[in-house]
């Protein structure tokens, strides 16, 4: 079994475009159209059991649609083989936070996605405490973007591994999820500030882009058990990314904790 806990997919209407302006600002290559049909047909092709949609808000005013889109990929894929999971988006500016959060909880998602680089806010921002203080009140899964992304190399980090780790001191959220192994291009810093705090890494995007050495010192240094396989669809090849992971000669239940059950007690599914 292999849970994927970092895709991405986009309504079929603006799917073509949005793909298509993210490779630009980022230049990377997409490997599904960007749809949840794409999403599926790749998980069937690769052996992905369950798939864990991450949306993100650039706009607060984007909260409402965002939801309601994400209700009903959960509804679509309550008793489907292989699952979609949706997550909620949030943005720190969101006025109103906690209701918003209540209203996440209450439609049955278990968590959202904060991304401080398409946000342009600083993960210490108190938006961000805000988000991840409620989301701990109401044991909501947080899954930040964490370290360098290729659409804004040119402007200051918003999510760098020393402001993570004053975060994590500060709010002692258990459910925080750290994307990119804790800090894509960041492997020095993660290893130094983040390795063995108690948060989640997960392996998104970077897998085939790091030297097999760096990932195995980050997972024995933080420890698989807090490590958690995702390969951000469509911008990684989910295929490849499951080969790495494979490859890296840790034993049997290190692995299956990494593919799926790490995922399955932090989502709590069976």
């Amino acid at each position: 079994m292999v849970i994927d806990f970092h895709t991405h997919v986009f309504p079929d209407k603006i799917a073509e475009r949005t793909i298509s302006a993210l490779q630009s600002a980022s230049s990377s290559t997409p490997h599904t159209n960007g749809t949840v049909l794409g999403l599926v047909e790749s998980m069937e092709k690769h052996g992905i059991s369950v798939s864990v949609s991450l949306p993100v808000l650039t706009k607060p005013e984007q909260f409402e649609s965002v939801l309601n889109y994400q209700v009903s990929i959960n509804e679509q894929f309550k008793n489907s083989t292989p699952k979609i999971i949706s997550f909620a988006g949030v943005h720190p500016s969101c006025d109103n936070l906690e209701n918003k959060m209540e209203r996440i909880k209450n439609a049955g998602i278990k968590g959202v996605k904060i991304h401080p680089e398409y946000q342009r806010t600083p993960i210490d921002d108190e938006g961000y405490i805000k988000i991840l203080t409620l989301a701990k009140k109401l044991d909501l899964i947080v899954i930040t973007h964490a370290g360098v992304d290729g659409a804004f190399r040119d402007t200051p980090l918003m999510c760098p591994p020393e402001k993570l780790k004053k975060v994590i001191e500060k709010v002692g959220h258990k459910k925080f999820v750290l994307a990119h192994l804790g800090g894509c291009e960041l492997q020095q810093e993660v290893l130094d500030k983040l390795c063995g705090l108690n948060v989640y890494f997960d392996t998104a995007y970077v897998l085939s882009r790091y030297n097999k050495n760096e990932v195995k010192a980050i997972i024995n240094k933080h420890g698989y058990k807090k490590i958690l396989f995702a390969s951000d669809s469509p911008w990684s090849n989910v295929y490849s990314d499951v080969q790495v992971i494979k490859s890296l000669g840790l034993e049997k239940e290190q692995e299956n904790a990494i593919f799926y059950k790490n995922a399955l007690s932090l989502l709590g599914i069976n």
